[in-house]
């Protein structure tokens, strides 16, 4: 899956647009960059609702790939070198989101997996309704 991303999106379209891929992950964008392995810090987390053009340092529409056999390392590469914006990965375990520091060597597709794997599993009501009362 790729999406061409413009100065008229807002955070908000991104995020929605990654997380219809992946349930289990999610997308956030930061005003500071994070190297490899590294985690972001949470004051400079951008709102949703901002617009790319306000936090971009390239100024330049792009195609991004958000296909299953790219990296978390590739993806947040791509935001970084096409369009000048700090994207971190975080995946769902259990009830908590994840920075993705020590997963950026998988790809989208086997993180989905592993959080997917991890969720909890749905709840089983104390009475079984195909019960015979």
């Amino acid at each position: 899956m790729k999406m061409f991303i413009t100065e008229e999106f807002l955070v908000r379209s991104i995020q929605d647009e990654f997380h219809i891929r992946y349930p289990h992950l999610k997308l956030e964008f930061f005003r500071q960059p994070h190297g490899l392995h590294e985690g972001s810090r949470r004051e400079d987390k951008v709102h949703p609702d901002t617009h790319i053009d306000e936090i971009r340092d390239i100024h330049s529409a792009a195609w991004i790939d958000f296909g299953g056999y790219i990296t978390v390392a590739e993806l947040e590469d791509q935001f970084m070198h096409q369009l000048g914006l700090s994207a971190q990965v975080f995946r769902k375990s259990g009830s908590v989101w994840l920075e993705t520091t020590e997963t950026d060597d998988l790809t989208l597709g086997e993180l989905e997996e592993k959080a997917g794997f991890e969720a909890p599993a749905a709840e089983i009501p104390d009475n079984d309704l195909n019960e015979q009362t």
